[in-house]
C-alpha cells in the first residue's frame, strides 16, 4: 500500500512531511536532487539508507546536541501510518516539531567544489582567507563553517558571511550554530576515520525546540556530504566518493544545465545506489538490508 493515498503536508526535494499532531513524520523517499534539481529517475533503497545514517549519528551524538528524532519504528507511528507500515519502515522518522532556524550550517575540512572554485579566484572559501598553494582536496588548515541560506525548491542556495548569518539568527543563535556544527563534524570527521572514511564537508540544519538549538532534518548522510574513501586519498585530484557525486559529475558532463534535467543511465543509478549501501555498511559497520523486507 502506498502513502500516496494521503498527500504530504511538505513535500520537499527528497523528504515528504506529514503533521503527525504534536509530532512530524518525515519520509525520506528515493528521488535524488542535484544542483538544486529533483531529477526524474530515484535510487533504490536510497531512502532508507539516508533515513538510517542519520538515526545512527542522532544516537552516536545524543549526549553532544540534542535532535528531534523519537523513534524510526512504524509500530510507534501513530495509527493512522499503520496500513502504510511496510512502505515506511526504514525510510522514516517520527520526529520533534521545531521552528526551524533558517540558515545551512555548512562546515568544510577539505578544498573542493564550490570552495575550491572560490579560492582558485581568489584565494577565499566563502570570504575567509586561506594560506597559499592549496590544490583538490587539501585539508583546510582548520574546519571552516561558512553557512548558507535556506532557498525554496529551485531556487539556489547562497553562501553568506558569519556576520550575515548574526543579522539573520543574532549573535547568540549564530554563535551556538557555529560552535555545534564544528563540534559535530569534528567528533563525526574523528569516528569515520576510524572506518577509513575522510568527511570533506557536511552541512546541518537546526531548530528550535522547547527553547533549545536542536539538529533536525538529516545528520552526515551522503546526500548532505562529501564522503571519500581514506585508502585512495591522494591531494591534488578529485576523489572518488561514497555520496552523490558520481551523479554531479555525470551531469557537468551531459547536461548544459538549462531545461529539464535529464534522465541518469541505468548505470549511474545502479552505481550510485551502490555507494549509498557501501556509505551504510562502513559509517555503521553492519550490513545493509531493506526492512521492509523482513516485516
Amino acid at each position: 500500500m502506498s502513502l500516496q493515498e494521503i498527500r504530504p503536508d511538505l513535500h520537499g526535494k527528497v523528504r515528504d512531511i506529514y503533521d503527525a499532531g504534536d509530532a512530524l513524520l518525515m519520509v525520506v523517499t528515493d528521488r535524488i536532487s542535484a544542483f538544486d534539481f529533483i531529477l526524474p529517475d530515484e535510487i533504490p533503497y536510497k531512502g532508507e539508507v539516508l533515513n538510517r545514517i542519520s538515526a545512527f549519528w542522532f544516537d552516536r551524538f545524543r549526549d553532544l546536541v540534542p535532535n528531534h528524532l523519537i523513534s524510526i519504528d512504524p509500530a510507534d507511528f501513530p495509527e493512522e501510518f499503520a496500513p502504510y507500515r511496510s512502505y515506511l519502515a526504514g525510510r522514516s522518522m517520527l520526529v520533534k516539531k521545531a521552528e526551524t532556524i533558517p540558515v545551512e550550517c555548512i562546515v568544510r575540512g577539505y578544498l573542493t567544489g564550490s570552495g575550491k572554485k572560490t579560492y582558485d579566484e581568489d584565494g577565499t572559501v566563502c570570504g575567509i582567507k586561506l594560506p597559499a598553494g592549496l590544490t583538490e582536496a587539501s585539508k583546510l588548515p582548520e574546519p571552516l563553517f561558512t553557512p548558507s541560506t535556506k532557498a525554496a525548491i529551485g531556487d539556489h542556495d547562497e553562501n553568506i558571511s558569519y556576520e550575515r548569518c548574526v543579522d539573520i539568527v543574532g549573535e547568540d543563535i549564530a554563535s551556538q550554530l557555529r560552535d555545534l556544527s564544528l563540534e559535530i563534524y569534528t567528533a563525526a570527521a574523528e569516528y569515520a576515520a576510524t572506518r577509513g572514511i575522510i568527511i570533506a564537508d557536511t552541512k546541518f540544519e537546526f531548530g528550535i525546540i522547547d527553547g533549545k538549538v536542536t539538529l533536525i532534518d538529516e545528520c552526515l548522510t551522503p546526500d548532505s556530504s562529501r564522503f571519500w574513501p581514506a585508502d585512495s586519498y591522494e591531494e591534488g585530484k578529485v576523489q572518488p566518493s561514497y555520496d552523490k557525486q558520481y551523479v554531479r559529475d555525470w551531469l557537468k558532463a551531459n547536461w548544459d544545465m538549462t531545461g529539464e534535467p535529464p534522465h541518469l543511465p541505468a548505470e549511474v543509478i545502479e552505481g550510485t545506489a551502490a555507494r549509498y549501501r557501501e556509505a551504510y555498511e562502513i559509517i555503521t559497520a553492519k550490513t545493509f538490508e531493506p526492512m521492509k523486507e523482513q516485516l
